[in-house]
């Protein structure tokens, strides 16, 4: 059963959360990555504790763009992380895409989870020196009023993130209304992030928001970019120990015409339930 969302008297509000979630382990302090680095090879028991503190954060959002998550393997005893946050946190729709195959070892991915139901969700091969890198392009209606939702994680080299940037405003001018969020690995004034916006009608909102490392954050990494017919109300980043990067929020108000209905919240998925539906 469908129903209607709620709609501000200026026009639908979208709540919307960009989150490197760093395969869900919690860092708070330089020496982690040291005395934590098995963790990103081996199964770790604490993980699905820290990814249920990750769902109960995202849940009241309306679409979460993910970046870090696994696809199923040793290290995430091979539970699909994008799939177990959907259903923790009640999201009806999920995605993820798999950058980075090393088959039994890891399958770093994107995801998205979002409470509306997308007209088509495409995987986007991104340029770059390495192979690999993917984005996620989420469109949602069709034709004047579409909307692109594109989630992306950027290379760490800034010769491959100018090509992939460079890829990725072709795609974006291809869409009346837009939005692009992700952990691009460079700063708002980058060349890079300048690129972008001299390319498209994207857009910063309001302020430079520090997200990386958490614990003391300096750096503006991870964005979310909007075209300009799209109006910012709010953005921040929230306060979360649960990776190295904090997390990116934005309320966006669509423009009259564009309107996206919500569906019914699925029942909360528990470990068990969702150990019985993967050996199903």
């Amino acid at each position: 059963m469908l129903k209607s969302t709620t709609r501000d008297s200026k026009g639908q509000l979208l709540r919307i959360l960009s989150y490197n979630v760093q395969v869900g382990i919690r860092t708070s302090h330089p020496r982690h990555y040291i005395t934590g680095s098995w963790k990103h090879i081996l199964p770790c028991p604490k993980r699905l504790q820290n990814l249920d503190v990750i769902a109960h954060e995202i849940s009241d959002f309306d679409i979460v763009g993910l970046q870090e998550v696994d696809a199923g393997s040793i290290r995430s005893n091979f539970i699909n992380l994008a799939e177990y946050l959907a259903g923790r946190a009640e999201f009806p729709f999920w995605h993820h895409q798999v950058n980075r195959n090393l088959g039994r070892f890891a399958k770093h991915s994107n995801g998205i989870l979002s409470h509306y139901k997308p007209a088509e969700v495409t995987d986007l091969r991104l340029p770059g020196l390495i192979p690999g890198r993917q984005a996620i392009l989420t469109r949602y209606g069709s034709g004047k009023d579409a909307l692109a939702v594109i989630v992306v994680h950027l290379a760490l080299s800034k010769r491959a993130r100018l090509m992939q940037l460079e890829y990725v405003s072709e795609i974006v001018n291809d869409f009346p209304h837009a939005i692009v969020m992700g952990d691009m690995n460079c700063r708002c004034h980058s060349e890079e992030m300048q690129l972008l916006f001299n390319k498209t009608r994207l857009r910063e909102p309001l302020e430079d928001l520090h997200t990386f490392p958490s614990w003391r954050p300096m750096y503006n990494i991870d964005h979310i970019l909007v075209t300009s017919e799209l109006k910012v109300r709010t953005a921040k980043a929230l306060e979360s120990p649960m990776s190295d990067h904090l997390p990116i929020m934005t309320e966006v108000e669509l423009p009259p015409g564009l309107e996206l209905t919500r569906f019914e919240k699925s029942p909360i998925l528990t470990f068990d339930s969702y150990m019985q539906s993967v050996k199903a």
